[in-house]
């Protein structure tokens, strides 16, 4: 006689899965980083935006790889764009700009890229280009900057555990360390009225939740240690030389796109050594 074992259903192990992956570890974290800032920037005021934003992501990723390759699928790395989108733009934004701003950041997807991954982080690439189009206000709520500084403890933890998850510490941990050495050394020079601004709320806020959350990109950063402290120091760098050129709102995401360029050719030069070891 044997013994039946329970097997759990189908879509409880396609479920099981999806959340052991990058994206269904972040999806969690991040619309519970939401739950936790909404209250405090008006709900009627940010529901429209997260919903439009992540709606519009996932219906534009849906068509465009209906349309091009003939298939369905579940658009998880656009509903993160889309989230991201809309933790970064103010909640004063009206709900269409953020859909049309989740909207280009799934084009630029399927627009700019090499034959192996997209060049520039979606979110990033969308909210620079918002910002020209509509002149749009980033306030970065999504890194709880209207809440008790304990609270920042589920930004950091959830970001870390993220971060080792998908082997990008070093990055992360450079980047911060490079970016306010950088804005310290400016301070200790006499500048410290220059800069005094990026040791408070929101732009610390904003540091964190865009070095845990945007700045390790899988798809658009390196994988090896040594390429990633390279990119870190190079977006934290133009982040910081934009910030004192021009302080203007995208200062950080300018130095991700600068990132993402030198990224972009490094693996470009790369391709021929590859096709020689094979």
């Amino acid at each position: 006689m044997t013994t039946a074992v329970w097997a759990p259903p189908k879509p409880l192990r396609v479920l099981r899965r999806f959340v052991r992956t990058p994206k269904g570890s972040l999806l969690p974290i991040l619309l519970l980083l939401t739950a936790v800032a909404a209250p405090a920037e008006g709900l009627g005021r940010v529901l429209p935006n997260v919903i439009g934003a992540m709606a519009a992501a996932a219906l534009v990723d849906l068509a465009i790889m209906r349309f091009t390759r003939g298939v369905w699928f579940f658009p998880s790395g656009a509903l993160l764009t889309g989230l991201i989108v809309a933790l970064v733009l103010s909640p004063i934004e009206p709900w269409y700009i953020a859909v049309a701003t989740a909207a280009i950041a799934i084009g630029s997807k399927y627009v700019l890229r090499t034959r192996w991954s997209n060049i520039f982080n979606p979110a990033a690439l969308a909210l620079v280009i918002s910002s020209f189009l509509f002149a749009t206000a980033q306030s970065w709520w999504g890194g709880l900057p209207d809440l008790s500084p304990l609270v920042l403890v589920l930004l950091v933890c959830g970001g870390l555990y993220i971060a080792n998850h998908i082997n990008k510490l070093p990055l992360v941990l450079v980047f911060l360390g490079s970016y306010f050495v950088l804005f310290t050394a400016t301070a200790l020079l006499g500048n410290s009225a220059q800069v005094a601004e990026i040791f408070r709320v929101p732009d610390v806020n904003a540091a964190l939740f865009f070095a845990l959350f945007m700045l390790d990109d899988p798809p658009t950063c390196p994988t090896r240690y040594s390429d990633q402290v390279w990119f870190a120091l190079i977006v934290a760098a133009v982040s910081y030389a934009v910030f004192l050129a021009a302080g203007v709102d995208y200062y950080l995401l300018a130095g991700l796109l600068a990132g993402n360029v030198w990224e972009a050719t490094r693996r470009w030069a790369a391709r021929p050594k590859l096709r020689e070891v094979r």
